[in-house]
């Protein structure tokens, strides 16, 4: 894959800044971001739907599909504490966060 191997060398800077963090934080940002979690589950429902009748029945159906994605991101972080401790050494008093974790 020659391209993509271009594109990484050309942006290495970038996205070398990544493996700066600890194991635990590096797995906490890409499991955790929200954006690819809502768009993979938006695709799962939407995928199976052929056309919508209306604009209107789209948004509804968006509506309900946010709703159902919202009340299921109540889980906790895994290992939030040790992420948000190791966040903590790096970034100090930067890090702006209600310190009872």
């Amino acid at each position: 894959y020659p391209i993509a191997a271009k594109s990484w060398l050309d942006n290495w800077t970038n996205l070398s800044t990544f493996f700066e963090y600890d194991e635990q934080v590096r797995k906490t940002i890409y499991t955790t971001n929200p954006i690819e979690g809502m768009h993979r589950q938006v695709r799962k429902i939407t995928k199976t739907k052929g056309a919508f009748s209306s604009e209107q029945a789209l948004m509804k159906l968006m509506f309900l599909i946010i709703r159902d994605i919202s009340k299921k991101w109540t889980m906790p972080i895994h290992n939030w504490g040790l992420t948000i401790s190791q966040l903590y050494i790096k970034f100090g008093d930067r890090l702006k966060l209600d310190r009872g974790f």
